[in-house]
């Protein structure tokens, strides 16, 4: 059971900085000197620390496989007689939207991770997974299909969500944009390894049901490799030190951030830093604090947190992003191609394209920041979708095969767009806002927002694209513009600070202006 911190333990494990009971602000000597004598990203700790990264990975990898999954089966003939699927309608948004429904449910109970801890919200939710892709692959109906797909969503986002969780609290700040921001990078990489598989499988197995049922089945490896490797990974440090660990703590710092040099300064910066925000927020939840929201709404700082997390929640899912992965096929299909292997590979490159620009996004997050890479690319969407639009009404009243080509190669671009700016940040930038006391709830309320975004996006999509057509894609291109606008106005610069240095940014009259203002002296 969680407890508040213990004020000895806080004096006796953690070096003073300036020799008060209580750890306050960090010098500034401290921290340029932590700054300019940077460990060795190469060296023995970080090295085990990307190892560790790159095992957590595969829950993003799970998370894209499950994604487009669905939309590459839904391409297979043999997948529609077994379900008696003859056209796209409620039955199917049913069947891609009960993952967002699970989604929303899970997020109710990743109070976990505040009170067991990170890794074991990873541990369970990865065994959940696995019991449910049993149940999808032995449905007898679409309706035991859809409530195995509803379980996928709700043990895949603890699992998720308690990775990224990890992932923002292990990282070091330096580097956090890159090493936590390719987490949802290889949610492509997932994709991928869905439609190569479902390729195969259609092609070794035609008119069996294993062309559809294997893909499902090969569902369970990412997970099963987590369950197993996450046994041999420590604790998130933070959620240590709440538990008066601080001891375990300082190790694990020394060890990934400081690559076993107790003396660096960063181990004292980082130490210090997370001691005092942890002491003054009363630690992480308590039994009596598990469904209590009040703490995330008490002061105007931490309502503008709740905002900009809400926002960026829904947007990563309501930008049109869904609408392209999802439904690609049927997309195509609509300007003139309907080859089921043309689909798919067309899916594959979509994939590949997507992880290219993911994992460069990841990188440019920290060098040019969040706010510029997310406003210039929501701008970049916009600009896309209006073309998109114009060529699918041109294409329907011409049948011009020179819009069916430029319809597909937009969405092309579309999705490198998105990955661009949006992939990487989906899951971190919304956990980076959170304090730590509010990250474990935060990432409930984020998961829940994206939920509803994807449930309402993925619910109404195949009737919207029935009955209206190119112009369901029109009202995306005025969304995407208010999204900009928001981005612009409230979003906060979160690169190159300690999760604990926003703080003073979040308190500030305005947030956003104070997070883009060059500071005094530069963070580690």
């Amino acid at each position: 059971m969680m407890t508040p911190i213990e004020e000895e333990d806080m004096e006796d494990k953690v070096p003073l900085m300036t020799g008060s009971r209580y750890p306050t602000a960090v010098r500034t000597d401290i921290k340029e000197a932590a700054f300019d004598d940077h460990p060795d990203p190469w060296g023995k700790g970080y090295k085990e620390l990307y190892c560790i990264c790159a095992l957590l990975y595969l829950n993003s990898t799970m998370a894209g496989f499950d994604s487009s999954l669905l939309g590459n089966i839904n391409a297979l003939p043999e997948f529609h007689k077994y379900f008696g699927l003859d056209r796209p309608g409620m039955e199917t948004g049913l069947m891609f939207s009960s993952v967002q429904m699970g989604s929303m449910i899970g997020a109710l109970f990743l109070w976990l991770a505040d009170w067991k801890g990170r890794i074991f919200c990873i541990r369970a939710g990865s065994v959940g997974v696995i019991l449910s892709v049993f149940l999808q692959a032995h449905a007898l109906n679409v309706h035991s299909f859809i409530v195995g797909r509803f379980t996928l969503g709700f043990f895949s986002t603890i699992a998720c969500k308690g990775s990224t969780m990890f992932l923002i609290e292990i990282a070091p700040p330096k580097y956090r944009g890159t090493i936590a921001g390719m987490y949802n990078t290889l949610y492509y990489f997932g994709s991928l390894l869905a439609t190569t598989s479902v390729v195969i499988s259609q092609r070794s197995h035609p008119g069996t049901d294993l062309a559809w049922k294997l893909p499902i089945w090969y569902q369970t490896i990412c997970p099963a490799v987590v369950a197993i490797g996450i046994m041999f990974v420590p604790e998130s440090p933070r959620w240590l030190i709440a538990n008066s660990r601080t001891e375990e703590a300082r190790q694990i710092i020394i060890r990934f951030h400081a690559n076993g040099d107790a003396a660096h300064p960063i181990v004292d910066l980082e130490m210090s830093e997370m001691v005092e925000d942890l002491r003054t927020s009363g630690g992480l939840m308590t039994a009596a604090s598990y469904f209590d929201i009040s703490g995330l709404f008490r002061t105007k700082g931490r309502r503008y947190r709740i905002f900009v997390l809400v926002c960026m929640s829904w947007f990563g899912q309501f930008s049109g992003n869904n609408i392209m992965s999802y439904y690609l096929p049927q997309m195509v299909t609509n300007v003139g191609i309907t080859s089921t292997d043309t689909k798919l590979v067309l899916n594959g490159v979509y994939a590949i394209v997507g992880w290219i620009a993911a994992a460069s996004g990841a990188r440019l997050h920290d060098i040019f920041g969040r706010r510029k890479m997310l406003f210039g690319c929501t701008c970049g969407l916009v600009v896309c979708l209006a073309i998109i639009t114009a060529a699918a009404g041109a294409y329907e009243h011409t049948q011009n095969k020179l819009m069916s080509a430029t319809l597909v190669l937009w969405i092309y671009i579309f999705g490198i767009v998105f990955a661009l700016g949006y992939t990487s940040m989906q899951p971190i930038y919304p956990a980076e806002v959170m304090t730590n006391d509010m990250r474990a709830k935060g990432m409930a309320l984020s998961s829940f927002t994206s939920g509803t975004a994807g449930f309402v996006n993925t619910a109404i999509a195949p009737v919207a694209m029935a009955a209206y057509g190119y112009w369901f894609y029109a009202f995306f291109v005025f969304w995407d513009m208010l999204e900009a606008a928001v981005i612009y106005k409230y979003f906060v610069e979160t690169k190159g600070r300690t999760l604990e240095e926003l703080n003073e940014v979040f308190e500030s009259p305005n947030p956003a202006v104070a997070s883009v203002t060059k500071r005094k002296t530069r963070g580690a």
